[in-house]
This record gives structure tokens, sequence and C-alpha cells, in this order.
């Protein structure tokens, strides 16, 4: 399903050597916004088979510009496009993000029908589904780019942050399940060790939700054969990313693979 994939083995860094992507990815990202004519052609279908990671990246930042700046396109969303996709599908980006009602990859990347293969649960956790979803963007429908997005204001990073509490009621078991990926995160960002005490009063959430999605990265390569050979072929490209609710901007965090 991947093909031209090296033997597996870990194309990824240490969780301590992700890229920090925030200067290398908006200098990038300033370039492909200044190319106004690249802008204007992502109204139209790109020939999907041939597009790199570099380049599904820099129309997902073209459109998330568009929305930021008021000149969305809403492109792709009409009855001949419906049409079109009625038996077929063919993303050119995967996105797994947070179920959160404020968090849409369609409007916020300025993308159409067919565009993104979208995978959302509260907290964008790496549960076995999520990741099985993931493996069938990458392996079936060969999508160039997995962008994991986090956002401010979450909720599930906010009651892993509560959990801590010594007082904290129990929550719903469902729940408890889920947001328990996202207590790492929150200890990490807490600066204490296994077992210490958690002052949940000092916790950045901002910096608790960023380490989560870094964490989810790297759990992703780990538990994902397929999507750790896809990214050691160069088929595949991660980009972690953060939403900013009020500007409405997705800022690159970390990368893995060649962008």
């Amino acid at each position: 399903m991947i093909k031209n994939s090296a033997p597996l083995r870990k194309p990824w860094p240490a969780r301590s050597e992700l890229n920090n992507g925030n200067e290398n990815n908006e200098n990038r990202r300033s370039t492909a916004i200044s190319n106004e004519a690249a802008i204007a052609n992502d109204s139209e279908v790109n020939d999907r088979a041939s597009m790199s990671p570099a380049e599904a990246w820099a129309q997902l930042q073209r459109g998330n510009e568009r929305f930021i700046t008021g000149g969305a396109q809403h492109p792709r969303q009409d009855a001949d496009r419906r049409a079109e996709l009625a038996h077929t599908q063919h993303p050119f980006a995967a996105v797994f993000c947070c179920s959160d009602s404020r968090l849409a990859v369609e409007i916020i990347f300025d993308l159409g029908i067919g565009d993104a293969f979208v995978i959302r649960n509260a907290g964008q956790v790496a549960t076995s589904s999520a990741i099985g979803s993931i493996e069938y963007a990458v392996g079936i429908l060969a999508v160039p780019v997995l962008i994991v997005l986090s956002h401010d204001e979450c909720g599930a990073v906010h009651a892993a942050i509560q959990s801590q509490r010594p007082d904290a009621a129990a929550l719903p078991p469902h729940i408890a399940d889920l947001i328990a990926p996202i207590i790492p995160a929150v200890r990490s960002a807490a600066k204490v060790h296994e077992g210490g005490t958690v002052d949940v009063d000092l916790i950045d959430p901002a910096e608790a939700g960023r380490e989560h999605m870094r964490n989810t990265i790297a759990q992703l390569l780990e538990q994902s054969e397929m999507i750790s050979a896809a990214v050691a072929a160069g088929t595949l490209a991660i980009v972690g990313g953060n939403y900013r609710l009020q500007e409405g901007k997705v800022a690159a965090d970390v990368t893995v693979g060649v962008l």
C-alpha cells in the first residue's frame, strides 16, 4: 500500500529532538503566501497523485492565510464537485485534530469537498480507531501530509489538568479513559516527576496542549509501522501545529519528514 517504502526503521527523532518548527516553518509560510498566483490556483483541482508533502503543506498554509485575512474562496463546494466525488476520493491531506466545535478543518484551511481526510476526537488522542483511520489515509488514500492539530482553550486538556487536583471529582469513566493519555503532557508542563504533586494553578494550558500534540506524533510513529515507513520513504511528512482560536492561525510547532 506504500510504494517504494524503505525497510522499517525508526525514522523519527527522539522526543527531545523533534524539530522546533516555529522559525523555519514561518519562513516557508511567508514564502508560500507571497505567491498570489499559487493562491489563485488553489481554486482548481490539483494533480494530487503527484503532490509532494511540501506542496500539500504549502496549499494548506495558503488556505489558512485566506481564512485569516477574510479572503476565503470556499473552493470545490458546488454540485459539480459533489458529482465528481460520488464514487471516489483523492484528499491531499489528512488532519488529526480535536472534536472542538471551533476547529472546523475545511473552514480554517479554506478547503473543499474531498480535499482533507479528517480524524477527530476530544483532545486528538491517539486511540486505536484514530490510528487505524490515519493508516487508511496514508496507506490507501496515499495522502502526502498529515497534520496533527492542537488548539488553545481545549476542554480535554483543561479536564486533564483539573483531574490532577487532590480534591478532583471523579470523571465519567469514558471521559477519564479518553483524557488519560493527556495527563503525561500535563505533568511535563508542570515540570514534576512521576509521583510528584502537581500545582494545577501554575500550569500553562497552552504548553500542556502543545506537549500533548508532540507526544501524539511520537505515539503515531511508535505504534504504526505503516505511518513510520511512509515517513522513512519520504512519501509522508507530519506537521504538528497549534490553532489559535482568536487569530484563526495554524502555527507549525514541529515537523517530521521532508518538507
